[in-house]
């Protein structure tokens, strides 16, 4: 004990610090740092402290470096409580007396973050001298430690598995969606969102259980015996002099090892994942193509127009041009697409390429890869970005419109200007070789037009005979049950108590209460016999379960579990039941109707839309838990596996503007953009609810107008909308789901958005 106290006490001297400034080592329960007082957690080396540091718009509070041989200006983060949370002024961290890590935001009045370590048995906290915040149980077990919840940065020591993710901090609307992952074949992965990889480990190894940064300055991924299976090393690997590394996934995207160079007072990188800036994707953002300057550095280039304050690239092709539209080419340029990124892959020549893009109404620019392949990549977003070098072999081109508002630079290798009319008054001269193409093509079309009318009404008459019963013989659930007409009828009591639009309550022999539907007679029988064994095999918590079908001759009925609880709408209906729809409450509703769809389209064996997303089929129970009924019904007429996914993300957009501002707002999408711009939120809320979050707020109306953008390309999937609800993702600021306005926010900061 005095040993510790001669050592606590030197401290304080050594770090000229009051005692009611700092804590040191051991963390006890009830303790609290504050961003208002500036006191802090110290490890007991002094090399790392927790405590709240300035952000541009708040604060956060995570783990930074503390030690004295490092300027504070150069005393990186390596944690944050959260992930990237931001706090405001008045916010507080604390141990509580449960044992449990808590961040307080002023700015709403709530906890923001918790460890969720309440039931853990903890006694203390210790800040270690490696940096590793870690919660201990009475037996001195870690019951949390901030060593499995990394931010962007791993240090000396730490392991990173499977379960975690590096995420870069948000530096623009486009980075903060870098992120680097350790696959199921064992390897690292540098991601751009959840589907776009640009860098991976050559490791392979499916006994792989973890990565971590060696002391000595070394990157390697161990098996589960510990032995490793793949290594980098930094430039100054071994050497002893180095006392701080960290590997940190950048702003930019690019995965680094640093080192602090004591001579220097600053940190230097010593190994980086990817050589060539300008091969991280979206390294330059939205529509800037990236390139080196003379002296070697990667510097961005609005290859379109500029915006007036020149901070922006604008995209010159929005699907649809008035006046027509040109190609120009880029020579010694790679393009891809950001947001969709939406592509497809043929094989012509370079002038083809060019012609296939031109010719297609959906198509924004092209590349031809001129390395003897023949690859012709077809871009179909409005989001361009690339790569630009003299050693790059492919060509591009990118369309523009030519409607008089679209005023574009002149490309280097388009032609001047007179060169441009001259053209123009050339293709109005009278071509007779073209009028005899044009007469020819047109009579072929008008044949094989009235070929295909033929063909088809063929398959229409043929397809509404009478068919005799087939027999199914695929496998079919558990409890899951064909029924025959006629038990349908006794079911339902001869149809007796219709409950909805073609839907019967009934009562089965064993007294289960249950839904009868009828849908369309004329369902292709194999189709719907498949489908509905699909349907009946899916089991999850939030979906009412289908017990079975009937399909006999000109009949066409699903079974589903009865459930006594109301639906989402006559909940929001009914002034005194909506009064419990809190905030927190309607996130929860929007979180699980979300994690359920998402199961829907990505957890079942096969992929199944619910296709009729509303608040009439959503339903709540006492305890405002949510089930999802009738999933499945609306896409069997057309195909159970395809085609209905993107429409129910703009369904959920949708029930999520409902859920926020009550059902006035649910069809008035444009008015409640026009009051997002405007910062107008009370015009936006349901004003029977009070305890908003102002952050989630933002975020879930961002995320709406995401999935309602009338380009179903740009609308998120299902998986990547859980994602934004649980905060394990930021969510950009969207452009107009409808016709573009001219409108900007106040206070926030949006893409550009130009109008066709």
């Amino acid at each position: 004990m005095i040993s510790r106290r001669r050592t606590f006490s030197m401290l304080f001297i050594c770090l000229g610090l009051s005692f009611f400034r700092i804590a040191v080592s051991e963390i006890q329960l009830g303790s609290r740092i504050s961003a208002e007082e500036n006191n802090y957690w110290v490890s007991s080396n002094g090399d790392f402290a927790v405590k709240f540091f300035n952000r541009s718009n708040g604060h956060s509070a995570g783990v930074h470096f503390n030690s004295l041989s490092v300027p504070p200006s150069e005393q990186t983060v390596v944690w944050i409580a959260g992930g990237d949370l931001i706090v405001g002024e008045g916010s507080y961290f604390e141990l509580t007396k449960k044992g449990e890590l808590v961040l307080f935001d002023s700015l709403v009045g709530a906890i923001a973050w918790t460890s969720q370590s309440a039931n853990s048995s903890v006694t203390s906290a210790v800040l270690g001298d490696n940096g590793n915040l870690v919660l201990l149980s009475g037996h001195n077990d870690i019951a949390w430690q901030s060593f499995d919840t990394s931010s962007d940065t791993l240090l000396p020591g730490q392991n990173f598995s499977s379960s975690q993710t590096l995420r870069a901090a948000s530096g623009n609307s486009v980075s903060s969606y870098y992120s680097l992952r350790l696959n199921k074949l064992g390897q690292l992965q540098l991601k751009w969102e959840s589907n776009i990889v640009y860098w991976t480990s050559k490791s392979q190894s499916e006994s792989l259980l973890r990565a971590v940064l060696s002391p000595d300055g070394a990157l390697q991924l161990l098996d589960q015996n510990s032995k490793s299976v793949w290594s980098v090393y930094g430039e100054d690997h071994n050497e002893s002099d180095v006392k701080y590394r960290i590997m940190r996934l950048d702003v930019d995207g690019n995965l680094r090892l640093y080192s602090w160079i004591q001579a220097a007072k600053s940190w230097r990188s010593v190994w980086h994942a990817i050589s060539n800036q300008c091969d991280v994707f979206a390294t330059c953002g939205l529509n800037g193509l990236c390139m080196y300057n003379s002296s070697g550095s990667a510097v961005c280039r609005c290859p379109f127009t500029p915006t007036s304050d020149g901070a922006k690239c604008l995209v010159p092709y929005q699907h649809s041009c008035r006046s027509g539209s040109s190609m120009f080419a880029y020579n010694h340029t790679f393009l891809y697409g950001i947001y969709p990124p939406n592509e497809t892959i043929v094989h012509s020549s370079l002038l083809q390429c060019k012609s296939l893009c031109q010719e297609d109404p959906l198509c924004s620019a092209s590349t031809f890869t001129n390395d003897g392949s023949g690859e012709c990549r077809l871009k179909q977003t409005r989001y361009i970005s690339g790569y630009l070098d003299a050693s790059v072999s492919s060509t591009s081109f990118v369309k523009r419109c030519s409607d008089p508002i679209a005023v574009f630079p002149v490309s280097p290798k388009s032609p001047p200007p007179s060169a441009q009319n001259s053209q123009r008054k050339q293709s109005h001269k009278f071509c007779i070789p073209c009028l005899i193409g044009a007469t020819g093509g047109t009579i072929g079309t008008f044949l094989i037009f009235q070929i295909g009318v033929a063909v088809w009404f063929y398959f229409i008459r043929n397809s509404f005979r009478p068919r005799a019963a087939s027999s199914y013989s695929g496998p079919l659930p558990k409890s899951f049950s064909m029924f025959p007409y006629l038990e349908i009828k006794e079911i339902t009591e001869n149809f007796k108590h219709q409950i909805g639009p073609n839907t019967f309550k009934g009562m089965l022999h064993n007294k289960q209460p249950v839904v009868v539907k009828s849908l369309d007679a004329t369902l292709e029988e194999k189709k719907f016999r498949s489908a509905a064994s699909v349907l009946g095999s899916i089991h999850h918590k939030n979906l009412v379960k289908l017990e079975g079908y009937c399909c006999e001759s000109g009949h066409r009925y699903v079974v589903y579990e009865f459930s006594k609880t109301k639906t989402l709408l006559k909940w929001l209906e009914d002034p005194k039941m909506s009064t419990r729809l809190t905030w927190r409450k309607r996130m929860n509703i929007c979180i699980s109707v979300a994690k359920t769809i998402s199961y829907l389209h990505s957890g079942c064996r096969e992929f199944v839309s619910h296709g009729n997303l509303k608040c009439e089929t959503i339903l709540l129970d006492d305890s405002l838990e949510a089930k999802v009924i009738e999933y499945g019904l609306a896409c069997l007429e057309t195909s159970i596996d395809g085609g209905c996914a993107e429409m129910d993300v703009r369904d959920f957009g949708k029930i999520v503007l409902t859920l926020i501002g009550g059902l006035e707002q649910q069809d008035n999408v444009e008015c409640t953009y026009k009051h997002w711009l405007e910062s107008k939120f009370n015009r936006i809320v349901d004003k029977r609810m009070d305890g908003v979050d102002t952050d989630e707020l933002e975020r879930s109306l961002r995320l709406a107008f995401w999935c309602l953008q009338v380009d179903e390309r740009m609308r998120p999937s299902m998986g990547e909308v859980v994602n934004v609800l649980e905060s394990a993702v930021g969510v950009d600021s969207p452009p107009p789901p409808f016709a573009a306005p001219t409108l900007q926010p106040k206070g926030l900061e949006v893409e550009s958005y130009s109008a066709t």
